[in-house]
């Protein structure tokens, strides 16, 4: 068989494209480099036919160009014999509260995504709890999660030691009602005298963004750039130091200078801040903490989310205790046993949303206290994802795909 020619259109050139796009299909052509020849390419030209006839298979993510054009676009591929496939991470429509709402409903792209999804003549996702959703538009959708390559820098463990257990949370700007669900936690920890025990670890502080102001009789728009007060991270940081609280007056004044530079004594504080790092690198994060946590709002932008944060805590041999709902029930399993006792054969904690006023807090009250458990629950986590998880079965199950897409395409 001739080597199939794969030409990959990644939506971005930092963000989700890194897991869905490039990463992959690079590791596809490592893997097989006897099956599959790949470009990756941000601006293709899909109005020349000559140039398009040279692939078998053209991978978007979302869309490709103006979603107005898709319908033509892929009507253009079936008559080249192309194969097309449209990857898709994150549901359509995010709650009012998500930073891009206004965003999406105002241009309407929430509908444009429906509309592609139901014209795509194929589709890959991230759980089968989304497919089940795009199922509901579009039958011929596969899943390929999110997937680690263990030989990656950012993803080999390199803990750094600390006589404190350290909690840690990892993500962007878009979960402060995520991280609402943890108000109350750090003060009734601080009440219990157990902050000289522990140390909570924020990671991607970020303060850059701007402000838009409409004036409402000219309609005007101008734009500044934010205060660091008036960034989320901030908000966050409030969540994790019981609004300054627990930390020295000295390291809250270093705080409040939002300089990117580590405290001096950062290990002897309660709370460690960690400035935003680049896609390639910023699992790095996970070597700085010992459990890491997952809250998450009950609504279905998230239930379809990806298992991504159990999946990077695995890997880098992390304890996690995060939300009971959607993408988290895949793989973990329950260490708390009603009657309050621990299943040392489980891999994480799992926090019904109807006992986060309470659980959140005796969770990781537990964890503090019991270490082992800590330990077990790190291995056990690991073991569950380092095969099922791994770049090389990811891409191998895509092989797969691309080859019965092919088959079925010449019959």
């Amino acid at each position: 068989m001739k080597k199939l020619k794969v030409l990959v259109v990644p939506s971005d050139r930092t963000g989700v494209s890194y897991f869905r796009s490039t990463n992959p299909h690079i590791a596809l052509e490592t893997n097989y480099p006897e099956e599959f020849h790949i470009d990756v390419d941000y601006e293709p030209q899909l109005n020349n036919d000559e140039w398009l006839k040279q692939y078998d298979i053209i991978h978007y993510h979302r869309t490709l160009g103006p979603y107005e054009q898709m319908e033509e676009l892929l009507k253009k591929f079936d008559s080249l014999g192309i194969v097309s496939i449209m990857d898709l991470d994150d549901y359509w429509a995010p709650g009012t509260h998500h930073p891009a709402y206004h965003i999406i409903k105002n241009n309407e792209i929430d509908k444009k995504i429906i509309n592609n999804l139901r014209i795509a003549r194929n589709v890959t996702t991230t759980t089968s709890l989304f497919a089940d959703e795009i199922a509901k538009l579009n039958k011929n959708v596969y899943v390929l999660p999110n997937a680690i390559d263990p030989k990656e820098k950012q993803f080999t463990p390199k803990l750094e030691k600390s006589d404190r257990v350290r909690i840690g949370w990892l993500g962007g700007s878009s979960h402060l009602k995520d991280l609402e669900l943890l108000n109350g936690v750090v003060g009734r920890l601080r009440s219990d005298g157990l902050l000289d025990k522990v140390q909570f670890v924020l990671c991607g502080f970020d303060t850059r963004g701007t402000h838009t102001i409409i004036d409402h009789v000219t309609k005007e728009q101008k734009t500044r750039p934010i205060t660091p007060m008036e960034s989320v991270w901030y908000k966050y940081e409030q969540i994790f130091t019981d609004n300054y609280k627990t930390v020295s007056p000295e390291y809250k004044d270093f705080l409040m200078k939002f300089t990117q530079e580590e405290y001096p004594n950062v290990a002897n504080e309660p709370y460690r801040r960690v400035w935003t790092k680049p896609i390639s690198t910023y699992a790095s994060n996970y070597n700085l903490f010992d459990i890491s946590l997952a809250p998450l709002e009950e609504n279905i932008f998230n239930k379809v989310k990806s298992q991504l944060k159990v999946i990077e805590a695995g890997f880098h041999h992390k304890a996690i205790i995060a939300q009971n709902f959607g993408p988290y029930k895949i793989d973990l399993t329950n260490a708390i046993q009603f009657g309050g006792g621990f299943d040392l054969t489980a891999n994480g904690i799992l926090i019904d949303s109807t006992k986060n006023h309470k659980d959140w807090y005796s969770s990781i009250k537990k964890l503090i206290q019991n270490p082992e458990v800590v330990t077990a629950l790190q291995e056990n986590l690991y073991n569950t994802v380092k095969d099922l998880y791994s770049i090389d079965k990811v891409t191998e199950d895509r092989r797969a795909l691309y080859l019965e897409l092919i088959n079925n395409k010449t019959k």
